[in-house]
């Protein structure tokens, strides 16, 4: 935890948060986790590891500007700060952000993925609709 924190590196640590939200859309466009960690941050209860973190998150978007990772590593696939999952941008599920990193849901996203690549296989843009609405396989 950062109790034993100097004034500067409590103002070091909240600029490079401010900076983060600055360039993601104050924190829209950030994975849920790393706007949890800007959270955490902000509130004192990083230790080094979560400094660690956010210094490479800091890093990343000031040199090279924010790069979203992909849902549980799976390609194309993104989630939102409500929940919404995209494929390509466009979305195509919503999950409770409190279960959305569970294993279950991960297998569920393996699913979303696959209905994506069959759709897009097919010639059709994958959308909420067809991917989990009138899915047929």
């Amino acid at each position: 935890m950062t109790d034993n924190r100097t004034m500067a590196e409590v103002h070091g640590i909240c600029d490079q948060s401010c900076e983060i939200l600055e360039r993601t859309d104050d924190g829209d466009n950030l994975d849920p986790r790393h706007l949890k960690l800007i959270e955490m941050a902000v509130n004192g209860q990083l230790n080094e590891k979560g400094l660690q973190a956010l210094s490479d998150l800091h890093k990343m978007v000031m040199t090279t500007g924010y790069i979203k990772p992909f849902f549980h590593g799976i390609e194309h696939l993104t989630i939102d700060n409500i929940g919404f999952l995209y494929w390509k941008g466009t979305q195509v599920e919503h999950y409770t952000l409190s279960w959305a990193y569970s294993d279950e849901a991960k297998k569920e996203a393996i699913e979303v993925s696959r209905r994506c690549k069959v759709i897009e296989d097919r010639g059709e843009k994958p959308d909420y609709k067809n991917v989990i609405w009138t899915w047929e396989g």
